[in-house]
């Protein structure tokens, strides 16, 4: 293998496994769904072997579990596991929102401004897929300044396993209220308030999916019986 194919074949494993996380996380793939290696490899016209190796890869990161040699899925969320991620994401971005502020300019601040009007776009289009990779796209830009790679890797790692469960969750949006807590993000970056902006950040996750995905999953117990 030259040098150049090498690299090439690098690219393509990167690329596999990147468009296969992205998915996972904006809930594009269902909890407990089996995806088998061919039928991603058909989908992203590749073969099977960068397929099988970005799914290890997703195994490993916590996003996928095994169901037998050839399939994976989305593991199912319970009660306790969900408290744990909720608990895990206020810990670890109300820090980053914390570290971030201080670095926050004008132009970060119009961004994070234009991306939660096209969340707001999104739900009243009810377009779910969209709705959660904008969320996350709008907590990644508000955290950048001041997170280390470490920190971002972290996050990231927690919205990977609660990505899938938190579209579900929020198909269930208009059986609930909902308090625009990014605009009380957005007030308080603008008064440079610490305070506040962790306290927006921590209603946000509670609040917001917290309360949801709560909801959902009494929902499911109850019906279960």
């Amino acid at each position: 293998m030259t040098f150049e194919e090498g690299k090439a074949e690098k690219s393509l494993k990167q690329r596999v496994y990147w468009t296969l996380r992205s998915r996972v996380m904006s809930g594009a793939v269902a909890p407990g769904l089996p995806i088998t290696i061919n039928g991603v490899a058909e989908d992203l016209a590749v073969s099977a072997m960068p397929v099988r190796e970005a799914l290890h890869r997703l195994v490993a990161d916590g996003a996928l579990e095994y169901l037998d040699n050839r399939r994976v899925r989305v593991p199912e969320m319970t009660l306790s596991k969900f408290e744990e991620i909720i608990a895990a994401r206020i810990a670890l971005e109300t820090l980053a929102a914390t570290r971030a502020l201080p670095h926050i300019d004008a132009d970060r601040l119009e961004r994070l401004q234009v991306i939660d009007t096209a969340i707001d776009d999104a739900y009243a289009a009810n377009d779910l897929l969209r709705s959660t990779e904008l969320n996350f796209l709008f907590h990644r830009t508000l955290y950048e300044p001041g997170a280390s790679g470490v920190l971002l890797d972290l996050m990231e790692s927690v919205w990977l396993r609660l990505g899938p469960f938190m579209r579900l969750a929020t198909a269930k949006l208009e059986e609930s209220y909902r308090i625009d807590r990014h605009a009380e993000a957005l007030e308080a970056i603008r008064a440079r308030d610490t305070v506040a902006l962790s306290a927006a950040i921590e209603a946000d996750i509670q609040d917001g999916v917290g309360h949801l995905g709560r909801h959902f999953l009494k929902e499911a117990t109850v019906a279960a019986r």
